[in-house]
């Protein structure tokens, strides 16, 4: 199963100067509860914008054009195909960005498990691809409003490929 998982804005906006839009606490549980003990598969960029390195306890595999680089208790592969051959077949992989790697492995996913934020950031320079409700179906949804350590409503949104 290979799933995309996102936190996006109201216009698609996932990032800023390789920084995540949101804090989120209850996202960022989620993505821990989900991804752990799976692949994670990113770009390079993502990759070097994660303060301690490697995600713990995943498998953490970056694809970066550059056939000779190394990231440090990650696998490297030049292309997205390779990386997913790399993978077991009953392995659940979590597609977790940046914009590039996303667009590539919109075609390729089973799953797209969201955080949809109300909220249009002032500035983003990285957008995630339109959701074709022609190819995806929302087959669960988990709407919260604000509190104390979420400053904007959000909603968790999983989706399955039609």
């Amino acid at each position: 199963m290979i799933s995309i998982i996102v936190c996006i804005a109201q216009n698609s906006a996932i990032g800023f100067e390789n920084k995540l839009l949101y804090w989120l606490p209850n996202d960022l549980k989620r993505f821990k509860q989900l991804t752990t003990g799976h692949t994670i598969i990113m770009g390079r960029r993502t990759f070097e914008s994660f303060p301690k390195g490697a995600l713990p306890n995943r498998r953490n595999v970056v694809l970066s054009r550059q056939t000779d680089a190394h990231f440090e208790g990650a696998d490297h592969y030049c292309t997205l195909e390779e990386a997913l051959a790399s993978c077991r077949p009953n392995e659940d992989v979590y597609i977790i960005g940046g914009s590039t790697v996303y667009q590539q492995a919109m075609p390729l996913a089973d799953r797209l498990v969201v955080t949809h934020v109300e909220d249009t950031p002032l500035e983003a320079d990285a957008f995630f691809p339109p959701i074709d409700p022609s190819v995806w179906r929302e087959v669960s949804r988990d709407s919260h409003s604000t509190d104390e350590k979420h400053h904007f409503p959000y909603s968790f949104v999983d989706y399955e490929r039609i």
